[in-house]
């Protein structure tokens, strides 16, 4: 009987579909999460790890310890739950959830759901024995009175929260260290003989010795001193920290860039396309030091034959190696107003794989035809060797385009007949779009400019033109051509998905339009076209920048998934990153998935389960807001440090937000954005209207909205808190409405 049971596992383990990549993957494959999971959904019944090794036919020591560690991380996972038999069972059998926290600084905090939907809301009791980015699994234990789905905690599955960077304070010998990272809002308790000879007030890494519980708060030592408070650079070293961003490269990973050397094989060049001779270019910004594309452009009778090529970084960092792992980490390059923390070592980064001038470089070339009217035709992708005939700048290109500098047409006379194709077919590629209805916010970029001892010179703003526009066309129809080709190919990989508005947004957006005599078209669903053709009415109107905001802000945030759920912003039914893998991890996830189909392998032994890219999409996607959040506080607190000296000055503004507490300003010309609190406003009782942005005195009938102009002095700068509040004057007569 036994033996029947035992023949009818490995019978059972025989059909798992995903043998062929386990075995690639592992030395002594078991059967695959898929499997596992299918399993016990057939067994329908929770089960211990031993009946689960013996239903699949495991025997030896380390195929049942191997199972073991893939059971415990599928648990991580949240794609099973082992209850208090200590058996495995399924998270949609049990009601159960898993997904990661997201703390607040005023105590509570949101569960970001693995499957996807609404967050879940933590109540202050809840989080007691949490901190921001563990992954946990809850219940739905109900909805609160503001009609949020509530969660219980049921089991904590993941702490991720293992150091933390803050200030440290010695309150009457009680020893506290404050988080800068706002998403933590408990203070970490220090035992004497573990404050590491560091002083009130210094700015200190600390280690959690014991996380919090339901009983009291977390407890850490001090393994690193920073340095004092306003020391030059000590904003970026915060935010590294802070934000857990990984900036040290191991030993080994260093190790395996230098085996590359300075220059690509010639074994390797010998078996791909040769484009040397072809004039392919840059085009960047002037302080780019990474080139990952280059672009050709040539007319055809039918339109334009266009090569887009990028570098091939997936020829150097291969699966599962110390360079990749590495990669996989950072997920993406992370951008500092004078410093980058790159995806990649500097000796990639910026030598082997970035496409400089005159260096053979290995790439993965998109050749795009491209119609009369700005429509991609067919696409190819392929393998090449290729020699970059310039590095360009946009500004360079702009002023060749336009006519002003005859000197740089004379410099690059031999590449001016590529560049105004290039712009002929920008033109054609922008008619398209607008046919098609992609958005196209005017928004404004700033840029820092530093002077002696790092300190902020000026703020200005960054200008975007043709040039920038051109390229960006280039690498969009390379990402449509990539998603198309891999779609065809039905191989599971990364989109870039960003999902239409949600129907409470678009009933505020239009409340609040309907005060400003405004329309959004499209009932319930409206159409990107319909955001684009609003945009165009509202051009030369003075509120056009707020009506903007209002309207960016109504949309969702766009993020990495396989799931085909369109783009949107570009009004595209599927659309990938292709074009930066030196500095985005999801784009060298691509160009893998391409190579291996340009391979001709079967796609059942690709590497990567959609599984692994349900997974992957949401860690890229994490590492791109991570990077987003620790680059906005850096800007936020030199922004604060330039208006130190500043106390007292007056400033014109916009009104830039408005919620209950008081209004946001941000001055015209320095793009510094402070508070005016409701408690500095006139002597009156202000209402909070959320629908139509804005405060307004209940006696007076005072109204101050979204897009007002008005006259502030600096009042308080908190270089901590990274907040500037503001104060009324009456210098200048404030913009004001009546009800």
């Amino acid at each position: 009987m036994v033996t029947s049971k035992l023949k009818t596992s490995k019978s059972k383990r025989s059909k798992d579909p995903y043998a062929a990549r386990e075995a690639k993957k592992y030395d002594h494959p078991i059967p695959s999460r898929e499997f596992i999971l299918s399993y016990l959904t057939e067994r329908a019944v929770p089960l211990t790890r031993e009946e689960l090794g013996k239903g699949l036919g495991l025997k030896k020591a380390d195929s049942i310890e191997a199972l073991r560690r893939r059971l415990r991380a599928m648990e991580r996972d949240g794609q099973l739950h082992r209850n208090r038999r200590h058996c495995y069972c399924l998270i949609n059998q049990t009601d159960l959830a898993s997904g990661r926290v997201i703390g607040h600084s005023d105590g509570f905090g949101f569960l970001k759901l693995d499957k996807g939907g609404d967050d879940l809301f933590l109540s202050p009791k809840e989080m007691r024995a949490l901190m921001h980015n563990d992954r946990v699994l809850v219940r739905v234990k109900g909805v609160d009175r503001r009609g949020r789905k509530e969660a219980a905690v049921v089991q904590v599955l993941e702490r991720n929260t293992q150091r933390v960077v803050g200030r440290l304070y010695d309150e009457r010998g009680v020893l506290l260290v404050i988080p800068d990272n706002k998403n933590l809002a408990k203070d970490i308790l220090i035992p004497e003989a573990q404050r590491n000879n560091a002083c009130d007030g210094q700015i200190v890494v600390v280690e959690i010795i014991e996380q919090p519980n339901r009983r009291k708060q977390p407890i850490g030592r001090v393994v690193e001193v920073l340095g004092e408070h306003m020391a030059p650079g000590m904003e970026i070293e915060m935010a590294i920290r802070s934000y857990d961003l990984p900036c040290e490269w191991p030993k080994s990973v260093l190790d395996e860039a230098k085996q590359f050397g300075k220059s690509i094989s010639k074994t390797v060049a010998k078996k791909r396309k040769d484009l040397r001779e072809l004039p392919l270019m840059t085009i960047d910004g002037e302080d780019a030091r990474d080139f990952d594309d280059a672009v050709y452009c040539t007319r055809t009778p039918k339109g334009w034959r266009l090569l887009v090529a990028i570098a091939d970084v997936s020829h150097y960092a291969v699966p599962n190696a110390g360079l990749d792992l590495e990669a996989y980490q950072r997920g993406t390059s992370v951008y500092f107003p004078d410093r980058v923390i790159p995806m990649l070592p500097e000796t990639l980064s910026n030598g082997l794989c970035s496409l400089n001038p005159q260096q053979d470089r290995l790439c993965l070339v998109c050749e795009l035809s491209i119609s009369e009217e700005g429509l991609l035709r067919s696409s190819k992708f392929f393998e090449a060797v290729m020699r970059s005939h310039a590095r360009m700048t946009y500004t360079e290109v702009a002023e060749i385009l336009e006519g002003k500098s005859q000197t740089l047409r004379k410099k690059y006379k031999a590449l001016i007949p590529r560049l105004e194709e290039l712009y002929a077919l920008y033109r054609a590629l922008r008619k398209s779009r607008g046919e098609r209805g992609a958005i196209d916010f005017d928004t404004q970029e700033q840029r820092i400019i530093f002077g002696k001892g790092r300190k902020i010179e000026k703020i200005i703003p960054a200008a975007r033109n043709d040039a920038h526009k051109l390229i960006e066309e280039c690498m969009i129809l390379a990402n449509i051509a990539s998603a198309r080709f891999l779609k065809r190919k039905k191989i599971p990989h990364l989109l870039r998905v960003h999902e239409g508005p949600k129907p409470e947004k678009i009933t505020d957006l239009r409340t609040f339009l309907g005060g400003l005599g405004l329309e959004l078209e499209g009932g319930d669903k409206p159409s990107p076209k319909d955001y684009m053709a609003l945009i165009e009415h509202i051009k030369e109107r003075p509120d056009a920048h707020v009506v903007q905001t209002v309207l960016l802000r109504s949309l969702s945030q766009a993020v990495y998934s396989p799931e085909p759920n369109g783009h949107f912003g570009l009004a595209l039914e599927s659309y990938t990153h292709f074009t930066s893998p030196i500095r985005r991890y999801p784009d060298l996830l691509v160009h893998r998935a391409i190579k291996y189909c340009l391979g001709g392998q079967p796609i059942k032994n690709w590497a990567y389960s959609q599984n692994d890219m349900l997974k992957l999409g949401e860690h890229c996607s994490n590492a791109e807001r991570r990077a987003d959040e620790a680059t906005r506080d850096v800007v936020s607190w030199l922004k604060c440090e330039y208006m130190l000296d500043k106390l007292g000055e007056e400033f014109e503004g916009i009104i830039s937000g408005v919620t209950s507490f008081g209004i946001f300003v941000e001055l015209i010309g320095i793009f510094v954005e402070g508070l005016v609190h409701v408690a500095t406003l006139d002597r009156d009782y202000f209402h909070f209207d959320p629908i139509g942005h804005r405060l307004y005195g209940e006696k007076s009938g005072v109204t101050y909205r979204l897009g007002d102009t008005v006259q502030v002095s600096i009042a308080r700068v908190d270089l901590d808190e990274r907040k500037i509040d503001f104060e009324l004057t009456t210098s200048k007569k404030t913009k004001r409405r009546r009800r």
